[in-house]
């Protein structure tokens, strides 16, 4: 539409019930689009969430067959960290030699795991644990989702 008057262009956008929004001051004179307010800040959470999505990477947590509880928790930590920036995490365990013959007790060690990382902060599980020829393997997220309850 080309530089129009502020008062003209409210004026504008009161007449279609819309509103009159600045997307960006950067320039003389600022840009301004005439829409609905929710659905603007729909697009821009929308361009948000597709621009965090693409950016995250995949970090790997490897546990040992015989990892202590304070060094799970302190993996913990660190996936925490990774979680909180946007990035998926691979959760392996190597298994050697007569570990294989453990996969039981092997399981349960990333399953421990897994329930000291939820303590710390929800997660959702993208891919079930899952035997490979060298060892365990499961890929975790962290849920963004949060509950509301009734009021």
């Amino acid at each position: 539409m080309g530089v129009i008057d502020f008062s003209k262009a409210l004026q504008m956008a009161r007449e279609k019930n819309l509103d009159l929004i600045q997307v960006t001051d950067k320039v003389e004179p600022p840009v301004c689009k005439i829409t609905e307010y929710g659905k603007f800040l729909y697009q821009q959470q929308k361009k948000e969430k597709t621009i965090k999505q693409k950016s995250s990477e995949i970090k790997g947590i490897r546990l040992t067959f015989g990892i202590s509880d304070h060094d799970m928790e302190v993996r913990a930590k660190v996936a925490e960290k990774f979680l909180k920036e946007g990035d998926r995490i691979r959760i392996e365990m190597r298994l050697r030699g007569r570990e294989k013959a453990l996969q039981g007790f092997a399981r349960e060690k990333v399953k421990k795991f897994v329930e000291v990382l939820e303590k710390l902060i929800p997660i959702n599980i993208e891919r079930d644990l899952k035997k490979e020829t060298w060892g365990l393997v499961m890929i975790i997220s962290h849920n963004t989702q949060k509950h509301v309850g009734k009021t």
